[in-house]
């Protein structure tokens, strides 16, 4: 046969062999991951869920997800184990050692007119208000309004 032939087959079965043995190592590595876990460790799962490990099963480990909410996952489903640090600094919000160099922006937006007069006034007394015309008098029987407008009232068969 000719070696030119067999040389694309062959570049194939390397490629192969390279691509099962990094998808190994990186299963052994999740592995080894998974087994520093500890109750009370910190964790965020392949959906995203940051989370302390309560309880380690064989194939399971329970999780709490909020205080006093505890749930069942499986072990696969874990996707990283964080050091005490980062998760604080994730799941509490704690910035001892995080130095932020852009603006932060305001929860609302009262601190962006800060020192600004408004242009308009909104102090006005109800009293002030114009008041609209529906059409509507204010006592009944004032107009035809309150009469039926077939002509016919409770209990008729016919018109007036």
């Amino acid at each position: 046969m000719n070696l030119v032939t067999l040389l694309p087959f062959i570049v194939l079965i390397g490629a192969m062999f390279l691509m099962t043995r990094s998808a190994k190592k990186k299963q052994q590595a999740a592995a080894q991951m998974r087994n520093e876990m500890t109750p009370g460790t910190g964790v965020r799962t392949i959906g995203g869920m940051y989370a302390t490990v309560k309880e380690i099963g064989e194939d399971t480990v329970t999780l709490e997800v909020a205080p006093g909410v505890h749930a069942v996952y499986a072990k696969n489903s874990i996707g990283a184990v964080l050091d005490d640090a980062e998760y604080n600094r994730i799941v509490h919000g704690a910035t001892d050692d995080l130095t932020i160099d852009t603006p932060v922006v305001p929860d609302d937006a009262s601190s962006l007119t800060a020192g600004e007069t408004p242009k308009t006034d909104l102090s006005k007394d109800e009293d002030e208000a114009p008041k609209l015309d529906l059409g509507k008098k204010d006592e009944p029987g004032d107009g035809p309004a309150d009469e039926p407008k077939d002509g016919k009232t409770d209990g008729e068969a016919g018109a007036k």
